[in-house]
């Protein structure tokens, strides 16, 4: 006997992109260029309902802002989470270590959090539990270490607060500095105590694009599709990574 679907679905879009602190190809810092380029390939009206940045921010204290947020959310219609100061780093700070999320109006957002994670660099997450249509999902945005064993700290520490947390379907995106295609060490459930799923792509660097650091995953297997990387001239000529977009499934059960 086959058990029937009990709950009804829906989906939303994504996309993560590591603009590099605007740093372009070139070697010039260029807000306005990433902003551009944002609006016009990577996250145009309509798009994506789920945009997250990461390296949004300066890298050193006091962690300030570098993008004109006022103008991404008229051109894209999406609204960031970071207007509570307890969502950001610091009062000059847009995000929380250089990380951004954006939602569609449409998502109620219930909860908000942020992460400290350890590392030779600053690294934290941005957590929302959001409702749609009476659909529950919690969204998670980080950049993670270029080591492993810190990678593998950083994502024990995420797990044991997802463990913490009521169940819910979980999106995690951002740059996960994860070369391995399976995931390696820090994305083991082993480590997390959370299976995480999705396609892998190859995202950096930009000009030849070799490793998949940029990840869009569930917890629901199956449940991101239709993901692809974004690679236009702009693109590759604003960071060194180009972004990721997928579709992904929500379960309402």
């Amino acid at each position: 006997m086959v058990d029937e679907p009990t709950g009804k679905t829906d989906d939303t879009t994504c996309a993560t992109w590591n603009i590099h602190r605007a740093r372009g190809q070139d070697g010039r810092v260029d807000p306005d260029r990433v902003a551009e380029v944002l609006i016009r390939d990577v996250s145009p009206a309509g798009r994506h309902e789920i945009l997250a940045l990461t390296e949004a921010d300066d890298e050193t204290p006091p962690h300030a802002g570098i993008l004109d947020l006022d103008r991404i959310e008229t051109a894209t219609g999406l609204r960031h989470v970071h207007r509570d100061r307890s969502m950001r780093w610091g009062d000059s700070s847009h995000g929380f270590l250089g990380a951004i999320l954006f939602l569609h109006p449409d998502f109620t957002v219930e909860a908000r959090a942020v992460l400290d994670l350890p590392g030779h660099c600053h690294r934290g997450a941005v957590i929302v539990e959001v409702m749609r249509d009476g659909t529950p999902l919690r969204i998670v945005t980080t950049h993670l270490s270029l080591s492993q064993p810190l990678r593998m700290a950083q994502m024990r520490i995420l797990g044991q607060y997802l463990f913490r947390q009521r169940e819910m379907q979980t999106v995690l995106l951002g740059d996960l500095n994860e070369w391995r295609p399976w995931g390696g060490m820090a994305l083991s459930r082993a480590l997390t105590g959370v299976s995480f799923h999705g396609p892998v792509r190859r995202t950096f660097p930009a000009s030849r694009p070799l490793l998949p650091l940029d990840r869009i995953l569930s917890d629901r297997p199956g449940a991101v599709g239709q993901m692809q990387v974004i690679d236009t001239p702009g693109v590759r000529a604003a960071s060194d990574h180009l972004p990721l977009s997928a579709r992904v499934r929500l379960d309402a059960t």
